[in-house]
């Protein structure tokens, strides 16, 4: 079952299962599936970047948060996200570049943010040795979309070389082969999360 349509709820049930997952990490500096990246740096990664994209894109401010603190950060930052999309002029505020195009300020984190967030999912979730399952239909939705701007995405330089998965492989292991990772990716031996 595919995420809700609404960008609101799905940040708030994206984000939610991330904050489920941090709450579970027992080393923040266990390695995880992005390289030279541990589980706190993939935290970090979501805390830094979209604070930069917000104020350039949308003229929006978000309050700084400290990203060598993924158990007290991360709340913070989904509770910020959260009450701009839940805001009565949500819809009213956009976004318009020449690159991304035009699009609603909720399109944009949806899009962008939350689309962000549900693929580390599966990387903090897998560096911790928790559930690391994505839903389905969400995958195979985001792969279909992601297809279609290849090479803008490989261009940009924040996706690796695609990782090859069978064709008949689930929607999960065949969208994080798209995105560079390795669906087998376990901890280096000697490293398994505690």
């Amino acid at each position: 079952m595919a995420l809700p349509e609404s960008p609101a709820a799905q940040h708030a049930a994206v984000a939610g299962r991330f904050a489920d997952l941090v709450a579970g990490v027992g080393d923040w500096d266990a390695a995880s599936p992005v390289a030279g990246w541990t589980a706190r740096d993939v935290v970090a990664h979501l805390l830094e970047w979209f604070p930069g994209f917000l104020q350039h894109f949308a003229g929006v401010e978000l309050a700084p948060v400290d990203a060598t603190d993924p158990v007290g950060s991360w709340p913070v930052r989904t509770a910020d996200v959260q009450a701009l999309l839940d805001a009565p002029d949500a819809d009213g505020r956009g976004v318009d570049d020449p690159m991304l195009g035009t699009m609603t300020l909720p399109e944009a984190v949806a899009r962008f943010y939350t689309a962000d967030v549900f693929m580390h999912t599966w990387d903090l979730a897998r560096a911790s040795g928790q559930d690391d399952r994505l839903d389905a239909d969400q995958c195979a939705v985001m792969l279909a979309g992601m297809s279609e701007m290849e090479d803008a995405m490989r261009g940009s330089g924040q996706y690796g070389p695609a990782v090859d998965v069978p064709a008949d492989a689930p929607a999960q292991d065949r969208l994080l082969g798209f995105i560079g990772r390795d669906p087998a990716w376990r901890p280096p031996r000697g490293l398994t999360p505690s």
